[in-house]
């Protein structure tokens, strides 16, 4: 009797591409125009195609209500505007984040129906889900295009990365600049408590830990 193993499914599915067109990956987007999967990355040439696993989806939207949740109790305008397409054709590159907030910049976009990193900012933070490690290196990609702040998890931990002074990548920090009180060890923990508790106690206990530490801010001499 033969025994046949499968092979090993990965939790997100990844095609990557060379040489692809600016032309063809524009043709694709308009084809997914209102479709959060898949999500594409574009980098001079080089194409990703991400379908995001269960997991991966999850980790996302907790890591988004955090930045909810945080903003929202320590009265942070923000603007949250998902997995948006920012791309600009003089620089042939493009990318649709995981998740990706306006903090800093509320001002420059509020309201506008329409983002163009041509004329607007890049979104302050972006999030971004790699639990099964990326064919394609997006942060040189995000460096370029002046994403100030990235969330990187892969699965285990976050890390938090700033981007360096000159814009020429980015540099890991224990906290975050963008929402101070939050730290890359504590992001890490809320993201693994997410999954032992239901999602009403979650939220409960994280809004509490904020209160507590803007509290303790707002009394500090």
């Amino acid at each position: 009797m033969v025994t046949v193993t499968a092979p090993a499914v990965p939790l997100d599915q990844r095609i990557v591409l060379q040489d692809v067109a600016w032309e063809t990956y524009e043709r694709l987007l308009a084809d997914h125009l209102d479709s959060s999967s898949p999500r594409f990355a574009y980098d001079r040439g080089v194409l990703e195609i991400v379908s995001p696993s269960t997991e991966h989806e999850e980790r996302n939207r907790t890591l988004a209500s955090i930045v909810e949740v945080v903003a929202e109790e320590t009265s942070t305008n923000f603007r949250n505007v998902g997995s948006m397409t920012f791309r600009r054709q003089d620089l042939e590159r493009g990318f649709e984040p995981d998740s990706a907030f306006y903090v800093q910049h509320v001002p420059l976009v509020r309201g506008k129906r329409q983002i163009d990193l041509a004329v607007d900012p890049p979104p302050d933070l972006v999030i971004e889900i790699d639990v099964t490690n990326s064919s394609l290196n997006k942060l040189p990609l995000y460096a370029r295009l002046g994403v100030l702040e990235v969330w990187r998890d892969d699965g285990t931990r976050l890390r938090v990365l700033l981007r360096r002074p000159g814009g020429d990548g980015y540099e890991e920090a224990a906290a975050s600049r963008t929402l101070p009180l939050l730290t890359s060890d504590v992001l890490t923990r809320f993201v693994d408590e997410s999954q032992t508790l239901e999602r009403d106690a979650w939220l409960r206990m994280v809004r509490r830990w904020v209160r507590v530490r803007a509290e303790a801010k707002d009394e500090a001499p």
